[in-house]
């Protein structure tokens, strides 16, 4: 059993350790958003804003949660999404991330702004639970350094931001002159700024890698992405951390996965922190969700074993939904087990863990 078992038998006990082990700065800057934070908050108001409609007399006894992304067979629909600077909130970073996943089953995904680099990482956890993503800080040349570094390091799979155009104004960093270490390593923006349709048509007609872009959020972009031969589709509004008053990820994912129509994997993040979460997910047609800040949390709660932990506890949680809905799949879920519903309490970043005494 996980050593963090007996620590943390609740999410919200993982939270609070977290918020313990980290400094202000690093708390706001893994828990903050763009501006207003509206983006932000419509993020679990659009998940909130869903009920269940469960089936009841089924035999439920093949109960299983897995799922299977780029071909691996995962131990539940949950990916570790990139985060820049994790290394701010364990030494470790990406490294203790990729061990994570792989003791338990699942991927992670290392950014190209977190530490230690892509060889280091794949060295850490040998085996093809890892995708690196992507910022661009350079030419076609520098584009293709990474993708042969990634390919020869045996990444799963090779993804692209592509919501970064701009670097949002997170205005808890801001207001307290503070920069994380990915942010202060910044360079060149203006390659992400350039970024466009031919430079992905040109990445997939070179180099022999799955690709996903990160940060589609309308059917439109999907349409062309699925037209560029793109292997993963990355519902995303960066956590609401870049454009702010945009809509929640949960909102727009079924007019994405109508669009890409299975030519595609999808993903989709933003505000994920409960079993639940991942459930109504998969009834809108995604293919797998990606935690960011819950990957953040226990990684600052206990490490290796935090993030583990984190994963068994909503493996747990996921398992009780398909229970509770009658099913034993996600198969079997579509959107007719969902249904619109106001929300019980105002949306914040944690609005998900309502034991939580105090003000995080």
């Amino acid at each position: 059993m996980n050593k963090a078992a007996n620590d943390f038998q609740t999410l919200h006990e993982i939270v609070k350790a977290a918020r313990d082990n980290l400094e202000d700065n690093h708390w706001d800057y893994l828990m903050g958003g763009a501006d207003t934070e509206t983006t932000l908050k419509r993020n679990r108001q659009g998940l909130d804003s869903l009920a269940f409609r469960p089936r009841v007399l089924n035999d439920i006894s093949g109960l299983d949660p897995s799922a299977t992304v780029f071909g691996q067979k995962l131990r539940i629909p949950v990916l570790l999404a990139p985060i820049g600077s994790l290394q701010d909130l364990e030494p470790g970073g990406g490294a203790t991330a990729a061990k994570a996943a792989a003791e338990f089953g699942t991927i992670s995904i290392l950014s190209s702004v977190c530490q230690p680099g892509l060889e280091e990482v794949a060295e850490a956890a040998p085996g093809r639970n890892r995708i690196f993503q992507l910022y661009v800080r350079g030419d076609d040349e520098w584009i293709d350094d990474h993708a042969r570094r990634a390919i020869e390091a045996h990444y799963t799979a090779f993804c692209l931001t592509v919501d970064l155009d701009q670097y949002g104004r997170r205005e808890r960093d801001i207001s307290k002159r503070y920069l994380s270490t990915a942010r202060r390593a910044a360079e060149n923006e203006i390659f992400q700024e350039r970024l466009n349709w031919d430079d992905v048509k040109r990445f997939r007609d070179n180099h022999d890698i799955a690709l996903i872009l990160k940060g589609i959020a309308t059917a439109e972009d999907a349409a062309r992405a699925v037209a560029c031969g793109v292997d993963g589709i990355y519902v995303s509004n960066h956590g609401g951390r870049q454009l702010d008053h945009g809509r929640a990820s949960i909102d727009f994912l079924p007019e994405v996965v109508a669009e890409v129509g299975g030519k595609a994997t999808v993903i989709v993040d933003g505000g994920i922190m409960r079993g639940t979460d991942v459930v109504k997910a998969m009834a809108l047609g995604a293919d797998a969700v990606g935690i960011g800040r819950l990957l953040g949390l226990g990684i600052a709660a206990a490490g290796q074993a935090g993030i583990v932990r984190a994963l068994e506890l909503l493996e747990i949680e996921i398992r009780t939904c398909l229970g509770l809905l009658g099913v034993t799949g996600y198969a079997e879920l579509d959107e007719t087990y969902l249904h619109a519903a106001p929300p019980v309490a105002p949306a914040h970043t944690l609005s998900a863990f309502p034991l939580l005494d105090e003000d995080y």
